[in-house]
């Protein structure tokens, strides 16, 4: 069967009703996602020191970035939190659907090395559950600062095939400085634009007895940004040009059948992809096909999205998603884009949202080896001109381009 995300999972409401609606309404403001979720669980606020550039961290969820925002308290909030879930305070069997710009989760999803599925069962919705700890465990706190938290977690999970994993997690996520943020993407810092950027390390260490190989699988470090969409919101995705025969498919659009052509544009080097939370559809890229950054433009709100991570300069094996036993299990994406919408006709979105995900290598580490994967997150907000150079520096591509990607 096809590979089906969590957003397919809830969306089928095959096990319980859905808690979201598509009526529910996004704040407007980074003040007041704050208000509730502090009325509802335990946060850290990081800022700079004038209190424009913030984001708001949860321990209980896994140490997730739930949102950010670049203007204080009555700026723009720029992640998605599903604020019906969070204030039931509920736990859901399968999965738990929290939201936020940078959640830790592990692959691989699919397959004889999935950590989602237990030995034996089939590949299927009613057999697919989201580890406990990274769902609903909470991360410990080991350092705090204004700017920064670390946080860490012992773990144990078993694969597929039988092959049980001891492991240590170090996460930590730090706010970037205006100087940073900007150097970033290629921007100086006099430049007129509202910038908030962060990014998390992530570190898995092989605690155990046992090498991590390819017969017995290994894991990678998956980080997920949801963000909110809208009508006028793109997904921008650089990709490396060149034949299939050398480099392999440009990008992979089947996780939920092919993507139509008013939603997904490839053009020489770069992809565009509709993120309206209006269609549920998902895309991936390769090693070979991916660089080192995708983002995102909101033309109404004028607001650029970069993402970056720390991609090897050497090929690697990534494991595959796919629910199947398959015939290559490290031949999976690096980066991939998921927009949210109904499941059916009919029915109810999850969100909605759009996502922007990295993937890590697959870990083949030595007992006491270990990995680390870094992913990144800048919003800009503000000036034409300086939106559009970070742009084309990052993405490869200029605003005017990405605005009418989708009305030729």
């Amino acid at each position: 069967m096809q590979h089906l995300t969590v957003c397919a999972i809830l969306a089928l409401s095959l096990f319980t009703r859905c808690p979201l609606s598509s009526a529910q309404q996004m704040s407007t403001t980074f003040g007041e996602d704050l208000a509730f979720l502090q009325a509802h669980t335990a946060v850290v606020v990081l800022s700079d020191a004038a209190g424009m550039a913030k984001i708001i961290v949860s321990p209980a969820m896994q140490g997730r970035v739930l949102t950010s925002t670049a203007s204080g308290d009555a700026g723009m909030s720029y992640g998605w939190i599903n604020r019906d879930l969070i204030a039931s305070g509920e736990r859901q069997e399968h999965i738990n659907v929290f939201g936020g710009e940078d959640r830790f989760w592990l692959g691989p999803e699919g397959g004889q090395f999935s950590i989602y599925f237990k030995e034996g069962d089939p590949f299927n919705l009613a057999h697919w559950h989201v580890p406990a700890a990274i769902d609903w465990d909470p991360f410990d706190v080991v350092a705090e600062a204004q700017d920064r938290i670390v946080f860490s977690r012992a773990m144990q999970l078993t694969n597929y095939s039988g092959t049980v994993f001891d492991f240590h997690v170090d996460r930590e996520v730090r706010l970037l400085s205006r100087e940073e943020a900007l150097g970033y993407v290629g921007l100086d810092v006099q430049a007129s634009v509202s910038v908030v950027g962060y990014e998390s390390v992530n570190t898995i260490t092989n605690t155990g007895q046992e090498a991590w190989t390819r017969e017995s699988g290994m894991l990678s470090v998956w980080i997920l940004g949801m963000y909110n969409p809208s009508p006028m919101t793109t997904v921008v995705i650089p990709f490396v040009p060149g034949s299939e025969e050398a480099l392999g498919p440009i990008v992979n659009d089947q996780y939920f059948g092919a993507v139509p052509s008013d939603r997904l544009v490839v053009a020489d080097s770069v992809l565009f992809f509709k993120g309206d939370g209006a269609y549920r559809s998902k895309i991936g890229l390769s090693y070979r096909r991916s660089r080192s950054a995708l983002g995102s433009f909101d033309a109404a709100g004028r607001v650029l999205t970069v993402v970056q991570y720390n991609r090897p300069d050497r090929e690697a094996g990534y494991v595959n998603a796919m629910w199947e036993l398959q015939e290559h299990p490290f031949a999976g994406d690096v980066i991939n884009s998921y927009n949210d919408g109904a499941p059916a006709p009919g029915a109810e979105p999850l969100g909605p949202f759009y996502e922007l995900e990295t993937s890590s290598p697959a870990a083949a580490l030595l007992p006491g080896a270990a990995l680390t994967h870094i992913h990144r997150t800048i919003h800009l907000q503000g000036d034409a001109v300086a939106l559009n150079s970070a742009a084309v520096a990052n993405l490869g591509v200029g605003l005017e381009n990405v605005r009418n990607a989708f009305s030729q």
